[in-house]
């Protein structure tokens, strides 16, 4: 048995050393510093373009905000200030039209305050022959049709200058109110005519409320300041003190139509109880004079065919503020509204 050799330390064989990346050449290192300075100055300028381009863009949408601005107060301007004016103006003899459409009430266009404006501006203008009252209306206020046929009466007088009522679609109730102040009416054979008469309407809920269990709890101060009341059961005494100033009412209106139409007026037992006909059967019972139309009587009648209106336009800024439903806008616009008929 050999004896066990002892450990011995022998040098081992050496490891080749690690690759050593071979060290860029000199013009190599010294052409790859003007790329990445060009990189850069490339980048820079990219940089600055953009911030340019995005401060440009935001200067032309502020000009075009001020340009739009500036339009719309423009547009307030000039409707503020040609809010009574003409559709034309005036170049020699002609026929001054006013329209008078839709509900006749305070806050309408066919309102007192609109229409006796206008129709004064035209009997005032001295080369217009005659006025024309175009009427499209079923009726409404009884003061506010009442202002306008004195008016209407008041200005013949003063000027000696006549009023045609021309019946479009319908002239009823507070519209014929207006139509007899003229000096004749003219109707197309379908129009509808007449509806003399006087009405207050309301509701009744006391049934209702009994049903439902409600109970009406009203205080006031004075016997008849409930009168009327829908939650409250009807008053026999208050219903016939309303029912005697309507028919009061009622009487001033028939006192208008005689005064208006006189002994063309042909009276039935029906003629004032709010029935209305067609425009065949007005003219025969002498609520209307004759068959016409606007361009007929202009042509014919007046001999004056140029037609000027002066209906009242409708106020831009109003009409800007209710599109828009801006209550400051509508604050503003009824302002300057205010301003511009200051005289």
């Amino acid at each position: 048995m050999n004896p066990p050799t002892e450990p011995t330390f022998q040098d081992s064989p050496e490891l080749p050393p690690p690759p050593v990346p071979p060290s860029p050449a000199p013009a190599a290192v010294a052409s790859a510093e003007p790329d990445r300075l060009q990189n850069l100055e490339s980048l820079i300028r990219q940089l600055g373009g953009e911030v340019l381009r995005e401060r440009r863009s935001e200067r032309r949408w502020k000009l075009v905000l001020r340009l739009g601005w500036f339009g719309l107060v423009l547009a307030i301007i000039w409707g503020v200030m040609s809010q009574r004016g003409h559709v034309n103006s005036p170049s020699g003899p002609h026929t001054a039209l006013v329209e008078v459409r839709g509900e006749i009430a305070v806050d309408s266009a066919a309102s007192a305050e609109n229409l006796v404006a206008s129709i004064k501006s035209a009997f005032e203008d001295q080369t217009a022959k005659a006025v024309v009252l175009r009427i499209n209306s079923p009726g409404g206020s009884p003061v506010q049709a009442g202002i306008i046929n004195d008016e209407i009466r008041r200005l013949k007088a003063l000027h000696q200058k006549k009023v045609y009522a021309v019946v479009e679609e319908m002239c009823a109730s507070g519209a014929y109110y207006i139509a007899v102040s003229a000096d004749e009416i003219y109707v197309d054979k379908a129009s509808i005519v007449g509806s003399i008469g006087v009405l207050m309407d309301g509701f009744g809920f006391t049934g209702l409320m009994d049903k439902l269990g409600v109970e009406r709890r009203l205080l006031t101060a004075g016997a008849n300041k409930g009168m009327l009341d829908p939650f409250s059961p009807q008053n026999e005494k208050q219903t016939a003190y309303a029912k005697a100033m309507i028919d009061q009412i009622h009487q001033q209106f028939i006192a208008v139509v005689k005064q208006g139409r006189g002994d063309r007026l042909k009276e039935t037992p029906d003629t004032f109880s709010g029935l209305f006909w067609n425009g065949e059967q007005a003219v025969q019972l002498g609520l209307a004079d004759h068959f016409g139309n606007l361009d007929y009587v202009a042509r014919e009648v007046i001999q004056a065919e140029e037609v000027i209106d002066y209906t009242p336009q409708e106020n831009v800024a109003e009409r800007l503020a209710k599109r828009f439903g801006a209550s400051i806008g509508a604050g503003a616009a009824k302002a300057l509204t205010q301003i511009g008929t200051l005289r």
